[in-house]
């Protein structure tokens, strides 16, 4: 799609910064091995490419472990909602510990992609929004109204548990 001269644009992404997870993580483990209720519940964590692991004593230090990380990315500037925390549930593992997989978010799928547009095209703005791949892009004139788009999108993006960013604005 090509942009008339003095339009501007966005694309609404998932994605988050893999070093910046990394470093919180890093921080948990930190803050897990002072942390007297979870010193001894020997909690390992891996990250994989997309996922993260979680293995610890028992489901009680498992919210606790999960409690921590959701701290520490938002602190980070990450979203909470990078974990998907809805879909895998606790399972047995070696030892009576439990262990949990947590899918890691990333890219807009093609149901998300819908909302968000519906969710543009409900507030009733000069812009335009047009899904390609795994982000939306969205272009208008009036740099006020894409900042109001940005503004209401970031709201939704709670309601829709999945975290959603915003690049390439010009």
């Amino acid at each position: 799609m090509m942009m008339a001269s003095g339009e501007a644009s966005f694309d609404v992404v998932s994605e988050f910064d893999a070093q910046e997870l990394t470093n919180a993580l890093d921080q948990v483990k930190r803050e897990i091995g002072a942390r007297f209720d979870l010193k001894d519940a020997n909690t390992e964590m891996d990250l994989g490419k997309d996922t993260l692991t979680i293995t610890t004593a028992d489901e009680t230090k498992l919210k606790n472990v999960i409690l921590i990380i959701e701290e520490r990315l938002i602190k980070r500037g990450l979203s909470p909602f990078l974990l998907d925390t809805q879909t895998t549930s606790p399972e047995a593992a070696l030892g009576g510990r439990v262990r949990q997989e947590f899918p890691l978010k990333t890219g807009i799928d093609s149901d998300l992609a819908r909302k968000v547009v519906a969710e543009i095209k409900g507030l009733k703005l000069k812009v335009q929004s047009a899904i390609q791949g795994e982000q939306v892009r969205v272009s208008g004139k009036s740099r006020d109204d894409l900042q109001a788009v940005m503004a209401h999108l970031r709201q939704s993006a709670a309601k829709w548990e999945v975290p959603l960013q915003f690049n390439n604005f010009r």
